[in-house]
C-alpha cells in the first residue's frame, strides 16, 4: 500500500483577524503533526477570512496578510501545508500556498473568479492561468480553489489529466439549504471521471449573512465517500488514502485515455513543481477517515441559524441579546435559536402590551421564556400608546383608524427594545420571517429595528416546521403548542389576523419562492394554479416592498436566493410585468 495521511482542517476563520485566525491554523497544524499527517489542506483564505471584500482595497490588509502567512510558514516542517491567502504579484489572486520545511514551494492562483449571487471576486481579483502540479516523492498532486472545481473541463480535469493522483482543493462555500448533498454529489463525479482522490476542505463558521457549513470530505477515485467532517462545528479531519487505489481504478478505465487526448492544454505543458521528500517510514496499517452523520433538511437549517447567530452575535463584540416576545410563532423560533446559540442566560426576552394584546399572548410569552430558560420581563406600552395619540389628536384629526395608528405601537416597541440595547450592551434581534419581508409585512424603525434578522431568509412555513421540529428532537413542547397551533396575528387592532392583508401562507409561500427565489414570470406562476389576482398583488407587494428590504438588519441567507446580496433590485424601479 502507498498511504498518505491527510488532515483537513475546518477552521473557523473571522474576517481581518489575521492573528487569530493564524493562531487557529497553527493549533490544527500541531495535532496534524501529532497524528503523523504527510498533508494538511486548510479552507480558502484561511489566513483572512471569507470574503474579505473592500479589505481587500487597503494595501496594508495584503501587506498583513504576506506577513501572516511568512509566521505560519515558519512553522511548518515535516508535512506539506496547503493555505488559502491574498498573493500579490502584478496584481492580487486569490492563491493557495504550498508549503514544506519552513519554505513556500509554489502558488496557485484561482481560475474561476465567481461574480454571481453573494459573490464578488471579478471585483477585487486577478484570475489565475496556470494550473501546476506538485511532486512529492512518488505522488503528484494538484491545488485548486473553491470554484474550480465545479468546472468538469477546468482545473481539476488539467491537474489529473497531467498524472495528478490526489486533488487539494480548498473551498468557503456559502451554505444554502442541501448545499452540502450538491456539493458531494458534484465532487464525487469528479472524483470517478479522472479516477483521483479529492480533498475538499471547506470554512465553517459565519460571516455577516453568509454562513459555510464545513462539512469537508474525502472522495475516492471510484466516485465513493472515504470519509467527512461535521457540520456547522470546526473539525480536523484525519486519515489515510491508498494511491494504488488510483492505479487500479486508471488500468481499468479506458474513458480517462481518450478524454486525454481531447484536452485544450496538454498535459505535457503543465509546470511540475518538486517538493523535497522527507523519508517516511511507511505505515503498516491505515488510519480510516471518520464518516460524520449529517443533519437532516430542517435540522441542518436550525444549525445553520444558530451558527449563524453564534458568530455574527460574538465576533462582532456582544454576549447577550434581546428580543421582543409577542407570543407568536416567530419570536418563540428566534428566542429558542438564540438561547441555543449563546446560552440560556445571555437572552432576554420582552413582552410589551398594548389593549390590543390578548391575554393568551401574554401566557405564551411568559411559558416560552419558561420553557427556554431565558429572562423574562414585562414593559406595557398602553401609556405611551396614549400619549402619542394624545400628541397626534390634531394632526390625525377627522381621519380613521389606519396602519399609522398600529404602526406606532411597533415603533414604540422598538425604542424601547433599543433603548435596552444601549443600556446593557445587548444586541436585539428581529424576529421578521421571509414572508413578512418579502410582501413588506413589517415596519421600519418598529419590529425592523435591531442588529440582526435572524429568520430574514425563514418563510413562514419553514418557520412551523422548524419549530415542530425543536419540540419532536426535545420529546417536549419547548415552543408552547399554542404558538404553533394559532391563527398568526399582529395585535395591532381588534380582531387582527395575518390573512387581513396576506394571502395563507401555505399558498403565499410558494408563490414567493416562484417569484423571488427562482425569477418566474407572472404567466409562469399563474400557471402553476394560482389567480391570477393573487399573484398579481403578490408581485406588487415585493416590488413595491424593496425600499423597506433595504433598510433592515442584515439576516442569515438558508435558501439558494436571499434578499440582499443575492437579489439586487433597484428601490427606485417602474418596471412591472403584469
Amino acid at each position: 500500500m502507498r498511504l498518505v495521511r491527510i488532515a483537513l482542517a475546518q477552521i473557523n476563520s473571522t474576517v481581518g483577524d489575521l492573528q487569530g485566525n493564524l493562531k487557529k491554523m497553527l493549533k490544527a497544524l500541531e495535532e496534524a503533526k501529532t497524528q503523523k499527517a504527510d498533508f494538511i489542506l486548510y479552507p480558502e483564505l484561511s489566513l483572512t477570512g471569507y470574503p474579505p471584500e473592500d479589505l481587500l482595497l487597503k494595501p496594508g490588509f495584503i501587506d498583513d496578510n504576506l506577513e501572516a502567512l511568512e509566521q505560519f510558514t515558519r512553522e511548518v516542517n515535516g508535512l506539506v501545508a496547503v493555505v488559502g491567502f491574498i498573493d500579490r504579484k502584478d496584481d492580487i489572486y486569490d492563491a493557495a500556498a504550498v508549503i514544506s520545511n519552513r519554505k513556500v514551494r509554489g502558488v496557485y492562483h484561482k481560475t474561476y473568479l465567481p461574480n454571481y449571487g453573494v459573490f464578488d471576486e471579478n471585483r477585487y481579483f486577478n484570475a489565475g492561468t496556470e494550473q501546476p502540479v506538485f511532486q512529492w516523492g512518488d505522488l503528484r498532486f494538484g491545488v485548486n480553489v473553491c470554484e474550480d472545481i465545479w468546472y468538469a473541463d477546468g482545473p481539476v480535469s488539467i491537474q489529473a489529466h497531467g498524472g495528478a493522483e490526489l486533488l487539494l482543493n480548498l473551498s468557503a462555500s456559502p451554505y444554502h439549504r442541501g448545499k452540502g448533498h450538491l456539493r458531494q454529489r458534484m465532487v464525487t463525479t469528479r472524483a470517478s471521471d479522472h479516477g483521483v482522490f479529492i480533498a475538499y476542505c471547506n470554512a465553517v463558521g459565519g460571516q455577516d449573512e453568509l454562513v459555510f457549513d464545513g462539512n469537508s470530505f474525502i472522495c475516492a477515485p471510484d466516485g465513493t465517500l472515504a470519509g467527512s467532517g461535521k457540520q456547522f462545528a470546526e473539525d480536523l479531519i484525519i486519515g489515510d488514502i491508498d494511491l494504488d487505489d488510483v492505479s487500479r481504478f486508471r488500468l481499468k478505465n479506458p474513458l480517462r485515455r481518450k478524454q486525454k487526448d481531447l484536452l485544450k492544454k496538454p498535459a505535457a505543458s503543465l509546470d511540475v513543481i518538486d517538493i523535497p521528500s522527507p523519508f517516511r517510514k511507511q505505515k503498516k496499517s491505515s488510519l480510516g477517515f471518520p464518516k460524520t452523520p449529517s443533519f437532516d433538511s430542517v435540522g441542518e437549517v436550525y444549525e445553520a441559524l444558530k451558527l449563524g447567530v453564534r458568530d455574527y452575535v460574538r465576533k462582532n463584540g456582544f454576549s447577550k441579546v434581546v428580543i421582543g416576545l409577542s407570543g407568536g410563532i416567530d419570536s418563540a423560533l428566534v428566542a429558542a435559536i438564540a438561547a441555543d446559540a449563546l446560552g440560556k442566560q445571555n437572552v432576554s426576552g420582552v413582552f410589551m402590551p398594548t389593549r390590543f394584546s390578548s391575554d393568551d399572548s401574554y401566557e405564551d410569552a411568559s411559558k416560552l421564556a419558561e420553557n427556554l430558560g431565558i429572562r423574562f420581563q414585562v414593559l406595557a406600552i398602553e401609556d405611551l400608546f396614549t400619549s402619542y395619540m394624545k400628541v397626534l389628536e390634531k394632526p390625525f384629526e377627522g381621519r380613521p383608524w389606519s396602519i399609522a395608528e398600529e404602526n406606532i405601537q411597533a415603533r414604540i416597541r422598538g425604542t424601547l427594545l433599543m433603548a435596552l440595547s444601549n443600556k446593557f450592551g445587548c444586541m436585539v434581534l428581529t424576529t421578521g420571517n421571509k414572508s413578512e419581508m418579502s410582501t413588506g409585512y413589517a415596519t421600519l424603525y418598529g419590529d425592523m429595528a435591531g442588529g440582526f434578522a435572524v429568520i430574514k431568509d425563514v418563510t413562514k412555513t419553514l418557520v412551523y416546521e422548524i419549530c415542530r421540529d425543536i419540540n419532536a428532537q426535545a420529546g417536549k413542547d419547548r415552543i408552547p403548542l399554542r404558538v404553533i397551533e394559532k391563527a398568526p396575528t399582529a395585535e395591532l387592532r381588534e380582531n387582527q389576523k395575518d390573512t387581513d392583508s396576506l394571502p395563507p401562507y401555505d399558498i403565499l409561500d410558494p408563490i414567493l419562492k416562484a417569484y423571488v427565489e427562482e425569477d418566474k414570470s407572472f404567466e409562469e406562476i399563474v400557471e402553476l394554479g394560482y389567480s391570477r389576482d393573487m399573484v398579481k398583488k403578490v408581485i406588487r407587494l415585493v416590488d413595491t416592498s424593496e425600499y423597506k428590504r433595504r433598510q433592515a438588519p442584515p439576516g442569515i441567507k438558508i435558501t439558494p436566493r436571499a434578499f440582499g446580496k443575492d437579489r439586487r433590485m433597484p428601490i427606485t424601479n417602474q418596471y412591472r410585468e403584469n
